[in-house]
């Protein structure tokens, strides 16, 4: 069940982690973790690799043969592998320094609960404002940078890694097609480092198996890969409305769940 949420919500604005914090605590009473959650992104973003593997073969070795060839660093894919790179580093140091609020406080229902409204608020609002002019070619280092803050932001589950870059993506006037792509390529360092990195945590205590690991990473793998052609096709017709009113009645049904006393926020 968690490798089905995983897969269908990763790549939505709409905040994966929030999904399995709430669907664990609702079916099964208790909280995955954080460690789970970034074992099984594993599953998803190689589905990432696997869709985009020509674009980011393209963008690996365009950055490779630009240390030796001047004229290379001149292109436009040069300069989005670099600035990929560069905006992997806000979420990279933050989430090392803030590791185990992330894990504890940052779990805490209420605050899912909010972030979802907040931002789902946030990504509507940046749909409206939004000039949606500039393509990803276009991307300068200081839309890099903030896109990585922007990212660095889904570390609090209900915030959404892709939603996070979209909404940032939007305000800086990107169309969404190129800020969804970017949101692609710019979580795949951060995503399969703190995956690995989070790997022995994940199996501390009573958790999972591994072969329950798995299962749930192969799920979220082949879930994911569907997910990201669908998201694709539906931004370039669609706004994200659909995503924000979804985020806003969750939220709101979440609030009302926790207030009635439902289910613990803890």
């Amino acid at each position: 069940m968690l490798g089905v949420v995983q897969g269908l919500t990763e790549f939505l604005p709409i905040s994966s982690s929030a999904h399995l914090r709430i669907v664990s605590e609702v079916f099964f009473g208790r909280d995955a973790g954080a460690a789970f959650t970034a074992v099984t992104q594993l599953g998803t973003e190689a589905a990432v690799l696997v869709y985009f593997a020509r674009d980011i073969g393209h963008l690996f070795l365009t950055w490779v043969r630009g240390f030796r060839f001047p004229a290379v660093r001149a292109t436009p894919d040069y300069r989005i592998a670099w600035l990929v790179i560069i905006g992997t580093i806000p979420i990279g140091v933050l989430g090392f320094l803030f590791e185990d609020q992330i894990q504890t406080a940052a779990r805490n229902l209420w605050l899912i609960a909010t972030t979802l409204v907040v931002f789902g608020l946030l990504l509507g609002l940046a749909e409206r404002v939004g000039k949606q002019r500039i393509e990803l070619h276009e991307m300068k280092p200081a839309d890099g940078i903030l896109l990585g803050f922007a990212q660095a932001m889904a570390l609090i589950p209900g915030v959404s890694r892709s939603g996070g870059t979209i909404t940032a993506g939007l305000f800086l006037g990107f169309t969404r097609p190129a800020a969804v792509r970017y949101s692609f390529l710019l979580a795949i360092p951060a995503v399969v480092a703190s995956g690995i990195f989070q790997l022995p945590d994940v199996f501390a205590g009573d958790g999972p198996t591994g072969a329950q690991m798995l299962v749930a990473t192969v799920i979220a793998f082949a879930i994911g890969f569907a997910s990201i052609a669908w998201l694709l096709r539906y931004v370039e017709r669609h706004s994200v409305y659909l995503f924000v009113w979804y985020r806003v009645a969750l939220g709101g049904l979440l609030f009302v769940a926790l207030g009635a006393g439902w289910i613990a926020a803890t």
